[in-house]
């Protein structure tokens, strides 16, 4: 029997479709919202670089999960779905608590627009789900654009895409080196050997 509390459980998405906001249009409806939020994925290393480098298909941030409330209510025209490993259970269910995973649903539209990671801290410091002994303080790890919108630091996204490198991956990594300074490199190399010692990307670093 699998391990996994939800396996076997909730609906799978019939061919869902993603129509996402962008950071710009994401970060005026979160106006006024207090806690710390973040772009995290393609998105995050886009806004580092100042450059929209390829298509995104959806559009994700990072929230703390005592904070979702915040976001939950700024969006509260929307619909929520808890998602894993592909299938979708509604906010109330016990998936909450499993899964951090959050989509936000247009019903109008009949798409998904929104990408929300519930992730672990303590109080303002922010806890890595990869390996818990990362920590770091939300200060450390949101960078901004120069019109404010909030992204979360390269090193840590790549930490992130390390995990299941696909092509998209590796093109991130290969695109956001050359901008990095030797400081920059290092600390990736090292959160990666952390997390992943064997990984193909260390070579590059």
């Amino acid at each position: 029997m699998s391990d996994d509390p939800l396996a076997g459980g909730g609906v799978e998405p019939d061919n869902p479709v993603w129509i996402p906001w962008r950071p710009r249009e994401l970060a005026d409806r979160l106006r006024g919202v207090e806690i710390p939020w973040y772009v995290a994925g393609g998105w995050a290393l886009d806004l580092y670089r100042g450059v929209e480098s390829r298509e995104h298909e959806d559009l994700e941030i990072g929230v703390p999960v005592g904070g979702f409330a915040a976001i939950r209510t700024a969006l509260s025209e929307f619909e929520f779905d808890v998602v894993r490993n592909g299938r979708r259970w509604p906010l109330d269910s016990a998936a909450f608590a499993v899964s951090h995973q959050t989509w936000v649903r247009d019903a109008g539209a009949g798409a998904y627009v929104l990408d929300v990671f519930r992730e672990k801290h303590d109080g303002e410091t922010w806890i890595c789900r990869r390996d818990e002994t990362i920590r770091m303080r939300y200060d450390e790890i949101i960078l901004r654009t120069a019109d404010g919108i909030p992204y979360l630091t390269p090193k840590i996204v790549l930490l992130f895409k390390a995990k299941a490198a696909r092509p998209k991956d590796d093109s991130d990594l290969s695109g956001v080196l050359p901008v990095f300074d030797r400081d920059r490199r290092t600390a990736l190399r090292d959160l990666i050997a952390r997390v992943h010692p064997d990984h193909r990307w260390l070579e590059k670093l």
